[in-house]
């Protein structure tokens, strides 16, 4: 390409210098972006902040005010006249600006818009990936926007340009790198991308690329968990909606497959039975895609519970005692939950899990009566634990009497209605319960005839045996 050569004489250069001069703080964009929850990237044309590498091309008075030129008119959209600049500029002293940089792929897109010929078009496409390569070189050090930043923008226009790339493999690969070098820094635009050529790596190889697209999932939701949480970040919206589409797909890949799972991970497992760091990350996997029954996970849980007991840990090995029939494991390892987690909620849940194998397991109704109450104390709106208790309540026997043992039914409708009180969620199988149950209250004539028990309509009575439960007959 022609080059235009700006003569100045030396009073001309003056004032173009102070003009330049005035420029320089000018603020210049990378890439236009409106698509929401994406940030832009705000460079500073300076140049000075050029990193040292060998032979560093000199900087003349030439090349600032190239830079002033070819800047002033790309912010200005007028990308015709900032050509014949910006290229100076990039040939002779592309260590000037950063500016080079932020507005170089706007002028070379530009001029993709305008190229007619294929081979044209194939030459401008290796331009733009060679402009992100220097832009590595000369300030890949920036501590802003570094050189994992600059290979997520790379990788988003080879996306766009090198169409007939199927795969889009070197794509992936730097925005594999982009991720992990500025994890929550990263903009979703450079995350959403990376999930998504992890998914076609897979589809067009699931054996190959599998395990890959598993940890790479692990690792983008990781993230957007984290953005999405994080009150201060104004995207926080974005990312969860981002999240939730990616769970999505993730979800009907086929690679959630718990028995896939196992193949991928039995022996990374058995791999690393004394590498806490993978132990978790795995059962956090398994957890993620509802896969926790599994013999893999176990093993990762009993493995990491004995390097460092965790609340996770201690609830996946109380999982595999279940499944063993080991009750009394079970219950101890739900102990150990309870004291290692943090939330109130969590507690209750374990609790619950307690009460509900005394109950249902074991048959120690007093104990699992016991144990739902401790839930209550951590969440009191916690319909299912009135409900087991009512469960517990309607299967027992305490008295020798058939008509007395009726008494059972009275405290047990009263708590499937104490449950439909606190929790709308069981509100319908409450009073399902509830009209089975009452059918089996004693008679009227059944009453009458207990007097001398304690029975009469519409009085307090309090159920005898272990329940020790008031309530009214009725």
């Amino acid at each position: 390409m022609n080059k235009r050569v700006f003569q100045l004489t030396n009073v001309g250069k003056c004032f173009m210098l102070l003009a330049v001069c005035a420029l320089l703080p000018a603020t210049v964009f990378a890439k236009d972006n409106k698509k929401k929850g994406q940030k832009q990237e705000e460079v500073v044309a300076e140049t000075t902040t050029a990193q040292v590498v060998d032979e560093t091309p000199v900087i003349t008075e030439e090349c600032i005010t190239n830079v002033s030129l070819f800047s002033e008119s790309a912010k200005n959209k007028q990308y015709a006249d900032a050509v014949e600049p910006w290229y100076s500029v990039y040939n002779t002293c592309p260590n000037t600006s950063v500016a080079i940089y932020a507005y170089g792929p706007k002028i070379i897109a530009w001029q993709l818009s305008q190229a007619n010929s294929e081979e044209e078009k194939a030459k401008l496409r290796n331009l733009l990936m060679e402009v992100y390569d220097k832009r590595i070189k000369y300030f890949g050090d920036n501590a802003k926007y570094p050189t994992p930043y600059i290979l997520g923008q790379k990788a988003l226009d080879y996306c766009d340009y090198f169409t007939d790339d199927s795969l889009k493999l070197p794509a992936y690969q730097w925005l594999k790198e982009s991720v992990e070098g500025m994890g929550t820094r990263s903009s979703l635009e450079v995350i959403g991308k990376f999930a998504e050529l992890s998914n076609v790596l897979y589809k067009a190889n699931p054996e190959q690329y599998g395990e890959q697209y598993i940890a790479d999932y692990g690792k983008v939701s990781d993230l957007l968990n984290t953005m999405s949480a994080d009150p201060a970040n104004k995207y926080a919206a974005y990312a969860k909606q981002r999240k939730d589409y990616i769970d999505n797909i993730f979800a009907i890949s086929g690679a959630a497959d718990c028995g896939k799972l196992d193949e991928l991970y039995a022996s990374v497992v058995n791999n690393s039975l004394q590498d806490l760091d993978m132990l978790i990350k795995i059962m956090k996997l398994y957890h993620r895609v509802d896969c926790a029954e599994s013999s893999v996970y176990f093993t990762a849980a009993e493995a990491s519970h004995k390097l460092k007991p965790t609340e996770e840990s201690a609830a996946g090995c109380a999982k595999m005692c279940l499944k063993k029939e080991d009750y009394r494991g079970a219950i101890e390892y739900y102990e150990e939950a309870t004291n290692y987690a943090e939330t109130d909620d969590a507690k209750a849940n374990y609790q619950y899990l307690i009460a509900y194998i005394y109950g249902s397991n074991i048959k120690n109704y007093p104990l699992s009566r016991q144990y739902a109450r401790k839930s209550l104390e951590y969440k009191p709106d916690q319909g299912r634990c009135y409900m087991l208790i009512g469960s517990l309540y309607a299967s027992s026997k305490p008295y020798d009497d058939a008509v007395m043992n009726k008494t059972v039914f009275w405290a047990a409708c009263d708590k499937f209605a104490k449950a439909k009180q606190v929790d709308p969620s069981c509100a319908e199988e409450a009073q399902r319960l509830i009209n089975t149950y009452s059918q089996y209250f004693p008679t009227t004539e059944e009453i009458f005839f207990n007097a001398g028990n304690g029975l009469v309509k519409g009085k307090a009575f309090t159920v005898g045996g272990w329940i020790g439960e008031t309530t009214v007959c009725r």
